[in-house]
């Protein structure tokens, strides 16, 4: 095939590589009512950081719930709030399940979520100077 180009060439190969990861990205979003702020109970920002920080969450997830070393990012669009607690209460990994015993009542939960959802993210690219 020397000397002879597909009429879909490299533009080809690469909107099948983007068409890809559109299909991949969709099967990974929520389900419809499933997004993070929907089903989640009214939260207390204030209260959900102490807690994030008391219990230790930001050790590994970062201040900011950005992601670090040892945890992914969490904010600021964490997943839905039924996910949120299935995996806090049992996750699966290294991370160590966070019981009833340790957060008995589930606005914890509410209140680290809804600091979660008011994170503020990256600042955009156009803030960096150019190169």
């Amino acid at each position: 095939m020397h000397g002879r180009r597909s009429p879909h060439g490299v533009i080809g190969a690469a909107g099948a590589v983007v068409l890809a990861l559109g299909i991949a990205g969709q099967a990974m979003q929520a389900a419809p009512g499933e997004q993070g702020s929907v089903l989640a109970p009214e939260g207390d920002i204030e209260r959900g950081k102490n807690l994030f920080m008391t219990i230790g969450c930001y050790a590994c997830h970062g201040i900011e719930g950005q992601g670090g070393f040892a945890g992914p990012q969490l904010g600021p669009d964490p997943m839905a709030f039924p996910a949120f607690v299935r995996y806090v209460r049992a996750p699966g990994g290294t991370m160590p399940p966070y019981t009833e015993t340790l957060l008995p009542d589930e606005q914890d939960l509410a209140d680290i979520h809804a600091y979660l959802r008011a994170r503020s993210g990256p600042a955009p690219l156009s803030v960096l100077p150019p190169p």
